[in-house]
């Protein structure tokens, strides 16, 4: 990661294509100078993805299958599996056991299952993933068909329990943290749990709001003097630590 020094921030969990316009989001997480992990929530959508960002700097497209949309399009996993070589990231993927997604869970759990295998048969990806109510599976999953010398995961808006987030960092996981998450006692309180050499920032854009608008990578500094607040840092300082940690995971 020779350009670290030249970093602003990271924003290790956003969906670029989901704003009005994708190519100037993009380009505006390049000016910003923040490392940005772009996801996508279907294998139809990589190739767009990976051809915006085939040449930036900063910015990183990840291809995903999300569990929310597993239910109509499990039959895209076939598409996945092929893109797989052209990507270091996978994203969005995981599990949603909430009231909405709970019927597919099974199917979800199939899914999953096969991305994480045939992460390992590959190697070094880094996946980032999704475990609303789902915690203790996902964690169960990925200790029996990812090892860590095989890929990293990067939990994304981690809503597990204190004893899971500890499950968590002893399987090498990282956890990326958004504003939203240092806007609740409960949030806080999690975070402060967390190994600090495993913290990333994230936005999740355009799904989380900053100044009554989506967010967007930049505001990926928003969150890192939120979280550095509440662990006694100051900004530069936390955005050392993320900038450290991004350096960790990337080696």
């Amino acid at each position: 990661m020779s350009e670290a020094s030249s970093i602003a921030g990271v924003d290790f969990h956003c969906h670029l294509d989901l704003y009005p316009d994708h190519q100037a989001a993009i380009a505006r997480a390049e000016a910003a100078r923040i490392y940005t992990l772009t996801v996508t929530t279907t294998p139809k959508a990589w190739p767009r993805n990976h051809e915006l960002t085939r040449h930036t700097r900063y910015v990183r497209a990840a291809l995903g299958l999300h569990p929310q949309l597993v239910a109509e399009r499990s039959s895209e996993l076939p598409l996945w599996e092929r893109h797989l070589p052209e990507t270091r990231y996978v994203g969005e993927v995981g599990l949603d056991a909430g009231p909405r997604f709970y019927k597919s869970l099974d199917l979800q759990k199939q899914v999953f299952q096969r991305i994480l295998e045939r992460c390992a048969d590959s190697g070094g990806k880094i996946l980032t993933v999704h475990s609303v109510r789902s915690a203790p599976a996902v964690l169960d999953m990925i200790k029996a068909y990812l090892p860590s010398e095989r890929g990293k995961i990067v939990l994304h808006w981690f809503t597990g329990s204190k004893s899971d987030a500890r499950r968590a960092a002893d399987l090498g996981c990282y956890f990326s943290v958004n504003a939203e998450m240092t806007r609740s006692d409960r949030g806080l309180e999690l975070i402060g749990t967390l190994p600090r050499e495993r913290i990333l920032t994230e936005t999740d854009g355009p799904f989380t709001q900053i100044a009554s608008r989506p967010a967007e990578p930049c505001d990926a500094t928003t969150a890192a003097a939120d979280i550095g607040q509440s662990l006694g840092l100051s900004p530069e300082a936390m955005r050392k630590l993320i900038l450290s940690n991004l350096r960790t995971l990337l080696t």
